[in-house]
């Protein structure tokens, strides 16, 4: 069976693990480690790849003060198929059919409460596997911390 990317990925992270490399480490020691010791070979289409990744990362960092004063995102991305294909679809706050700002919002409010999940998940697995003396507690309700960062925003 093949190996996905995010597998061989895997991989090459262990490798650097079991030679005995700085740990923790960042991902750039790592990746500098990987490219010398050739147990990381960039993918096909790779160079394509880095450039989309870069522009939607420069993308979602791209920020506009409305006509209220606030700072939002300019841009903003709806995952979608096209011809059986998943693709990611950019469009400006400005100019974007109300649809597409829906599905988008939708989507990182669906992004959001994933990572709470795992991290809840994390949480409660670190607290029963090594339980500490003081379990570490997390809240998931963030209606004061929206208030307070809205407030010292102001």
């Amino acid at each position: 069976m093949r190996r996905t990317q995010t597998q061989l990925n895997q991989e090459v992270v262990d490798k650097y693990i079991a030679s005995g490399q700085p740990w923790p480490a960042t991902a750039r020691q790592m990746a500098e480690w990987a490219i010398q010791n050739k147990e990381w070979v960039p993918p096909r289409g790779s160079i394509v790849n880095l450039c989309a990744d870069q522009l939607s990362r420069t993308m979602s960092e791209e920020y506009i003060t409305d006509a209220q004063g606030r700072r939002v995102r300019a841009k903003h991305v709806v995952r979608t198929e096209q011809e059986g294909k998943q693709c990611y679809l950019w469009d400006d706050i400005r100019r974007a059919d109300h649809e597409h700002m829906e599905v988008a919002f939708q989507q990182r409010r669906n992004q959001i409460v994933a990572d709470c999940l795992q991290l809840k998940k994390d949480v409660d697995s670190y607290n029963e596997n090594r339980q500490p003396v003081s379990p570490i507690q997390m809240i998931f309700d963030f209606t004061e911390d929206l208030t307070e960062l809205e407030l010292a925003s102001v």
